[in-house]
């Protein structure tokens, strides 16, 4: 099992994959890895649709501007927020961060106060702060996925709404990235990244 280091230097954006089923169990642990990633006020809002259909592998590929690789893959993960269960996660979990003392009563009561607000935001005011916290569980997928020798890709360049529209969910569903999962049938070296000087502020 690569270390989480070795996994990093490993990781990269896979869009060509094989011809080859990922095993269920395998796909539980992806999820499982999701699962123990941190989110503010534990709040845990990640939530993922599996896809293995290829007529809805289809339909996805449209909602993602025609990425076609994305039909390659033998699994397809949606990763979405749940909106009100984060709003609702937001509140109850700072309570239980404040009440074993995790959290001063000050906090407590700032991010009480930002719930509150936040259940007065539209969707897209709400999504950014909603998208963070999943972007953490989806990195946690990302990572945990070499260790089965399986390659991933981030896609954000998606329309929302027709995502939902596949699914006949509502608003209350944020689709976050679709992640392409499958064994990788490509090898890309590593891309250009900045200096460690480059990205630390004086």
């Amino acid at each position: 099992m690569l270390t989480t280091k070795e996994a990093i230097e490993k990781r990269r954006s896979i869009r060509k994959f094989k011809d080859e089923s990922v095993p269920d169990a395998h796909i539980i642990e992806l999820i499982e890895a999701a699962r123990l990633a941190p989110s503010g006020c534990n709040a845990q809002p990640w939530r993922f649709k599996i896809v293995k259909d290829k007529e809805i592998k289809i339909q996805l590929i449209e909602a993602a501007h025609n990425q076609t690789f994305i039909g390659q893959a033998p699994v397809v993960l949606v990763c979405c927020a749940d909106v009100s269960d984060y709003i609702d996660g937001s509140a109850s979990g700072i309570q239980d961060l404040g009440k074993i003392g995790a959290v001063e009563d000050n906090i407590v009561n700032i991010i009480c106060r930002n719930v509150n607000e936040m259940k007065k935001m539209s969707i897209s005011e709400i999504s950014p702060r909603i998208a963070a916290n999943v972007a953490i569980a989806i990195e946690h997928i990302v990572l945990r996925a070499l260790d089965f020798d399986l390659g991933t890709c981030w896609i954000r360049a998606l329309e929302e709404d027709k995502i939902r529209d596949i699914f006949g969910w509502d608003e209350n569903i944020y689709p976050v990235a679709l992640l392409p999962v499958g064994y990788p049938d490509e090898y890309p070296v590593p891309r250009k990244r900045l200096k460690i000087e480059d990205i630390i502020i004086d």
